[in-house]
């Protein structure tokens, strides 16, 4: 091997690494839509529309680009999911040359080098490569439509090509590599910020380049520049450069009467004359380094010049166009992701504000001024109140570093921090029944009989009179190395190195989201005992263990590199920090955010599985003294790949694997096919509203439906929009005008001026009025406009009704004349105000369902008694059908007919199928579409119908078979069903299913030490009460012989939680179920005076 080309083989292997991990992505990729963002990143980029702030224009564009190549609509989808397998591999083959690069500068030059330590180093990068490639989070990014894939790529690339301006910096044109990097930041930023944080590792590269003795203060200064650097960047150079379009817009329109985009083109003209300027001028004079310089930051703003394409979009306009950026103003609001409200990561207020009245000296604070064109006066006009326009709560509650700062997790905080104290306000201490209640509730809650929800809602009834203490700086540090570093960075890496326990959202505990190493006794002290493991637990795809081998040789590296090369060691050192740790104190996440947050991490995890690959030339250059180089390079190189890449891919291929899931597409045509013709939808979240979006506007599906967002029909941009027509859906009906809501009108409070109820129109046309006897003033001295009721008519036009199919004609008798409703607040907020504009103004024309996300009386505007169940919707109906108190979740009448049509229609993909991974989401959704099932079964049954019924029960039982879907407590009903409909042989199979995992979860739990049950008990008791409640089903519908045997094996469960349950709660196996007791009663029943001659029950059906 004398002839062993270096750079050669360097080229190969790194495009073999990008061909592995291409292939691996694309095998893998999801085929269609994923649920969460993907869906409108999707759409967004296909059709080059306005995504949410802070944007992603490049990625966007490079999703429209690839969307070309679809064959259809169907294949867009799976197009943009392949951008981001393609991104992934990218990042795999320029993290492989990093690799190779860094291990030089320890193995020695290339051209010295021996052919065994080329194949070390090679190997190495190979081994470090492939590792990243096949990890959780990175894995879980390129197989789906989202920016963290680019922008990993994004960081993959700068980081090489810093290294690259290392090694070149002091030859001639070796500063071209740094201009390149300052384009890569200027294009990152049309991906995601995540990108910019290779800075300070680059910053590092030059210091280290060029200060070949490092002191003590010359490192802290390298350190406060690069962070300076990157905040330069971040919060000064592209802020300010959108703030000065934005003010020379506004003062070329306002001050000097030009027509609009006057002052935007002027500001463009501006920095590229001062730009050309500039760079002659430094040029001239041989000022290289400013020159450089110059170049840089020019670059930086070429590649953020991907941002016009966001307001030449929104100017079309789009149908999807998130806050409307089509001007230099609002791009900038855009920019600072205005519509998400402030952050204090340094200085702010916290939780323990929401206790607290108004600040004394500063009550209230100015908002932002909201500017929008005026066509008819040719300027930007102020269309909101901004001057005293939010409220400034008690500044005693700030602090600095608040890292428990939401007012919605309260209680949640308060798991951490302990219960708040407090003290009784001075002029309140005399009064003794004051004192009484608060004593009170002190004794409950010291003797548990309270629990921390209680505690806040205390705090919250009883804030006027009592003083609450704000959470120490300790507690907020506390609680930022418990949780935000302790559980939401440092789980998520372990996720990567050394294994996860499973794919449910962990919550604090130890039964699901942690990390395992696959070692008994390592994972028994850290999320105790692993024996009887349930099957749903060993059998849950993503349980991957890698009994710490990753981990290890990353230490291996990591500690070599610190001894051999301790500058480079500290610039992934900086690397590894700022893309994990610094990234926790900017994100300053909450307890518990929707979903896990591991997939933004990946630069941290790149910078370990960097070291993986350094900890293979660390055992080559330990073992090269016993062991002849040549034989150990390659024996060293390939028990790495097989200890670490080759056991992730084959641990982590399972539950990565997304080829043929369908589900999210799914889950978007059940909803769009549960609904009628030129329908409007009120949707809530992420899930129930992206993939709706995607599969109307990619694959044109039911485009008649206006879906809407109740979250953001808060915001004015939105409402604009949703009176626009979209595709073939009409704009809502609507009566107040754009001055009502632009930029005001936030929110509306109560002042009754009668208890009566009042007409809806008559309602809306009293808070649409601007009279001073309809509004109110604020202690700030502004106008508010009030509503007059909280009792409120709706009329329902029976015609309208009928001739529109809201209701069946066959139903029309059940009609009523008008709806009341209750408002349940004192303040009703703009997306609550829209709702009810459109409920006014529809006149029952166009049917209006909810997408049932959400059991708020608000969500569904206080009519839960007037909703109709059609497939997995709720539709409004004038037929009055009453809440049942002991089961509010079954909202809604249901029309068997309809129902049972719709259901039928449905495609359910490959839900029921074993081949795909059924992820968390995938499963959330059965409880929807089984407890639906279930209720449409159950009315079939109460109308005779069991043929319809099995087909039903049937259908759920195919698509969600119990062992992919969990959630086994909705399966009861499909039991009952099944014997109800006379097949009790399906009955059976279900009902062993099910009380297998009951069993199986009841004798894990046995294994546990008493006090881990306590802890526990409310889940034991749970699967307690639901395997009682099996029993109690086979005592009713099986022979008494069986009810006996099921019955006495129950009870040996129920024995081994002595401490849970006393002797008497047992099930009496020799009792009769009510229905046995009737039918004996009946059958006994005899003329008075003869010998009673009962027959048993199962002689009886014999």
């Amino acid at each position: 091997m004398t002839d062993f080309n270096f750079s050669k083989w360097n080229k190969i292997l790194g495009w073999l690494v990008f061909l592995i991990a291409l292939t691996t992505y694309t095998l893998t990729l999801e085929p269609t839509a994923s649920f969460w963002d993907a869906g409108e990143y999707i759409a967004t980029s296909a059709n080059l529309e306005v995504g949410h702030p802070p944007g992603a224009p490049f990625y966007q564009m490079m999703g429209a680009f690839f969307a070309t190549f679809a064959a259809d609509n169907t294949q867009v989808a799976l197009m943009i999911n392949f951008m981001s397998g393609f991104a992934s591999a990218v990042a795999i083959m320029f993290m492989f040359w990093s690799i190779s690069l860094l291990v030089l500068k320890i193995a020695g030059p290339r051209e010295t080098l021996t052919d065994a330590k080329k194949i070390a180093v090679l190997g190495s990068a190979l081994v470090g490569s492939l590792a990243f490639t096949f990890t959780d989070s990175f894995w879980f990014n390129a197989v789906e439509a989202e920016v963290y894939a680019m922008a990993a790529c994004f960081m993959s690339v700068m980081f090489y090509l810093g290294l690259l301006w290392e090694r070149d910096m002091f030859t001639p044109r070796g500063n071209r590599w740094i201009i390149l990097i300052s384009l890569v930041i200027g294009l990152s930023f049309g991906v995601h910020f995540m990108g910019l944080l290779t800075l300070p590792a680059i910053g590092f590269l030059y210091f280290f380049k060029n200060y070949k003795k490092v002191t003590v203060k010359n490192f802290i200064i390298a350190n406060v520049v690069v962070v300076a650097v990157l905040m330069f960047i971040f919060k000064l150079l592209l802020p300010y450069t959108l703030t000065f379009f934005s003010a020379s817009e506004l003062f070329f329109t306002n001050s000097l009467g030009m027509p609009f985009n006057t002052g935007t083109a002027i500001a463009l003209l501006a920095i590229i004359a001062v730009f050309y300027f500039l760079i002659n001028f430094t040029r001239k004079r041989n000022l290289y380094q400013y020159n450089t310089l110059l170049l840089c930051i020019l670059f930086v703003l070429i590649g953020f010049s991907s941002w016009v394409m966001l307001p030449v979009r929104s100017n079309a306009p789009t149908v999807i166009n998130e806050n409307s950026p089509d001007n230099a103003r609002e791009l900038l609001a855009y920019y600072n992701r205005e519509q998400y409200g402030e952050t204090h990561l340094f200085y702010g207020p916290q939780w323990s504000e929401m206790y607290s009245g108004l600040d004394k000296d500063n009550p209230y604070r100015d908002g932002k001024p909201q500017y929008e064109k005026d066509e008819e006066l040719g300027k930007y006009v102020i269309v909101n109140e901004y001057k005293n326009a939010r409220q400034n709560l008690d500044d005693d509650h700030k602090a600095v570093l608040p890292r428990m700062w939401s007012t919605e997790h309260a209680t949640n905080y308060m798991e951490f921090t302990g219960p708040l104290d407090f003290t009784i306000k001075p002029e309140f201490q005399s009064e003794e029944r004051l004192i009484s209640a608060i004593n009170e509730f002190r004794t409950q809650f010291a003797r548990g009989e309270r629990d921390m929800e209680d505690y806040h809602n205390f705090l919250r009834q009883f804030s006027d009179y009592i003083n609450v203490e704000k959470p120490s700086f300790s507690s907020n540090i506390s609680y930022f190395l418990e949780y935000q570093v302790g559980y939401m960075y440092w789980r998520y890496f372990m996720w990567n190195f050394t294994g996860r326990q499973d794919d449910i959202q962990g919550k604090f505990g130890d039964l699901h989201g942690n990390w395992i190493s696959g070692i008994n006794f390592i994972d028994e002290w850290h999320i105790g005992s692993q024996e009887n493991l349930p099957s749903d637990v060993k059998n849950n795809k993503a349980r991957n263990t890698y009994y710490f081998l990753p981990l290890l040789l990353g230490l291996i590296g990591l500690i070599f590199q610190l001894k051999r090369d301790q500058k480079n060691f500290w610039v992934l050192m900086v690397f590894f920090l700022f893309t994990g740790i610094a990234l926790k104190v900017y994100l300053n996440e909450r307890p518990f955010e929707p979903r896990e947050r591991d997939y933004a991490l990946v630069g941290s995890f790149y910078v370990f599985a960097i070291w993986i690959g350094f900890g293979v030339y660390a055992i080559f250059d330990k073992l090269k003294g016993m062991i002849g180089p040549k034989i150990l390079a390659p024996v060293v190189v390939l028990a790495s790949l097989l200890a670490v890449p080759t056991l992730l891919a084959s641990e982590n291929w399972d539950d990565h694997d997304r080829s043929g899931r369908d589900t999210a597409l799914t889950m978007a045509r059940m909803y769009l096919d549960s609904i009628d013709e030129n329908a409007i939808i009120f949707t809530i979240g992420d899930n129930d509203t992206f993939a709706l979006w995607y599969v109307q506007q990619i694959e044109k599906y039911r485009t008649d439906v206006r879906v809407i967002n109740t979250s953001l029909l808060a915001t004015d941009w939105y409402i604009d929009q949703m009176k626009r027509k979209a595709f073939d859906s009409d704009a809502i009906p609507s009566q107040l005008p754009q001055d009502w809501y632009n930029g005001k009108n936030d929110a509306i409070f109560l002042r009754e001026v009668t208890q009566d109820t009042v007409g809806i129109k008559t309602w809306m046309n009293y808070i649409q009025n601007e009279d001073p006897r309809t509004m109110a003033e604020l202690q700030s001295g502004s106008m508010i406009n009030t509503f007059p009721s909280k009792y409120v008519r709706i009329p329902v036009d029976k015609q309208n009704v009928l001739d529109n199919n809201i209701v069946d004609r066959s139903e029309a008798n059940e009609i009523v004349d008008h709806i009341d409703i209750e408002i349940g607040d004192q303040v009703l907020y703009k997306n609550r105000l829209l709702m009810l504009d459109i409920i006014a103004n529809n006149d029952w024309k166009r049917p209006i369902y909810f997408t049932g996300g959400s059991f708020g009386d608000d969500d569904y505007l206080w009519m839960k008694d007037y909703l109709q169940l059609e497939g997995v919707t709720y539709k409004l109906v004038p037929i009055q059908t009453p809440l049942d108190p002991r089961n509010p979740f079954d909202m809604g009448r249901v029309n068997t007919e309809k129902m049972y049509n719709i259901v039928k229609n449905w495609n359910w993909g490959n839900m029921g199928s074993s081949d795909i991974y059924h992820d968390p989401e995938t499963r959330k959704n059965s409880i929807t579409y089984r407890s639906n099932l279930a209720r449409l079964t159950e009315n079939l049954l109460n109308e005779g119908d069991t043929i319809h019924a099995e087909e039903i029960l049937d259908l759920g039982m195919q698509h969600m078979p119990v062992e992919h879907y969990e959630y086994y407590t909705l399966l009861e009903p499909f039991i009952t069903g099944y014997y109800e409909v006379n097949k009790p042989q399906k009955a059976r199979e279900i009902w062993e299913k099910v009380t297998k995992k009951y069993q199986e979860n009841l004798e894990f739990y046995s294994n546990w030490e008493v006090e881990r049950q306590y802890r526990y008990a409310d889940e034991i008791i749970t699967d307690m009460e639901r395997y009682r409640g099996l029993v109690d089903i086979m005592m009713v519908y099986e022979d008494r012989e069986t009810a006996r045997e099921k019955a006495e094996e129950f009870n040996t469960y129920l024995k081994k939680f002595r401490h849970f349950y006393r002797e008497d709660e047992e099930i009496d196996a020799e009792a009769k179920s009510p229905q046995q007791e009737i039918l004996e009663a009946l059958d006994g029943a005899t003329p008075i005076g003869q010998p009673d001659d009962s027959v048993s029950l199962q002689k009886d059906q014999q």
